[in-house]
């Protein structure tokens, strides 16, 4: 593809937007890994996402949505086609019980104005370092909670370009999946419905659920967060442990020896040390207990 030639069109379609050409993904994801995307496009507004998602629809663009890069593997080979980011639709709005959130905004940031506004319901949030897109995507959540508790509506921008607003019914969510992530919707933003409490209980539960996530997981390292989906009637990271793993290293990659369901870059991994590390774990774990252990992470580009 002329992707000088695709610039230039978006560029006329989108004169706001922030676009570069071979952008190197390390700079956008939390493991800081990745090969370049082709264009990295960061729109101003949603008239804007909606014009980029046309054209590529229109173009046969591969086009590809990134929230904050916490829970993806982009693959050292990089991403081919469009690359969107929607950091700037990042407003969060409070209506008595209900907290409307753009899809750029950050999680923790929603879970922030509940506890302003006196609302339980998102205190399981305040340690996900993710974007409200990116949450309701995979249904993202943490110590007895989750998006799928407290979602009402959602607006999102289907890969034609037609805008669509769901409900309750037809969000299709199950550990880890929404109907956002089946259809390969693009969310714009988010009502989640709150409930009236105390500040100070809604306060505790949140330095409660920040204090066990900064002596279990190792956060002095950059991670993609958990690597792996919980199988039935177990954990992973135990299964991960018990098989003898941590501080297994490949490359710079290494199971974390602070808590096995995690993979650390302790010395300029790449996402291929990532990814052999990934398949070593799962071997591994399926020779000693015949469990095959399913990937959380989002593995991306070309291969």
């Amino acid at each position: 593809m002329n992707y000088s030639r695709i610039l230039d069109e978006i560029k006329a379609i989108c004169p706001h937007s922030f676009i570069r050409l071979a952008e190197p993904m390390a700079n956008h994801t939390f493991i800081q890994t990745g090969g370049n995307a082709d264009i990295y496009i960061k729109p101003e507004n949603v008239e804007e996402v909606q014009k980029i998602t046309r054209y590529s629809f229109i173009k046969r663009i591969p086009l590809t949505i990134l929230g904050y890069g916490t829970n993806v593997i982009i693959r050292d080979r990089g991403i081919r086609g469009i690359v969107m980011i929607l950091d700037n639709l990042n407003e969060i709005k409070v209506y008595e019980n209900e907290i409307k959130a753009e899809s750029g905004a950050s999680i923790i940031d929603v879970s922030k104005a509940a506890l302003k506004h006196h609302l339980s319901g998102m205190e399981f949030a305040c340690g996900i370092p993710g974007s409200v897109g990116g949450a309701l995507m995979m249904n993202a959540g943490a110590y007895g909670g989750e998006i799928s508790f407290v979602l009402k509506k959602a607006k999102v921008i289907m890969m034609s370009g037609d805008l669509r607003t769901l409900d309750e019914s037809d969000f299709q969510f199950g550990y880890r999946r929404s109907i956002f992530e089946k259809e390969n919707y693009m969310v714009l933003e988010a009502i989640f419905q709150l409930e009236k409490g105390s500040s100070m209980q809604i306060q505790e539960k949140m330095d409660r659920f920040t204090s066990l996530r900064q002596q279990k997981q190792p956060l002095e390292y950059p991670s993609c967060g958990s690597v792996f989906k919980r199988p039935p009637n177990c954990f992973a990271g135990k299964l991960i442990s018990d098989s003898g793993l941590q501080g297994k290293r490949i490359g710079g990659a290494e199971v974390s020896t602070k808590h096995a369901g995690f993979i650390v870059n302790v010395n300029h991994a790449t996402s291929t040390d990532y990814l052999h590390l990934i398949q070593y774990i799962q071997e591994t774990v399926k020779r000693k207990y015949n469990i095959e252990i399913e990937t959380e992470v989002k593995i991306i580009g070309e291969e």
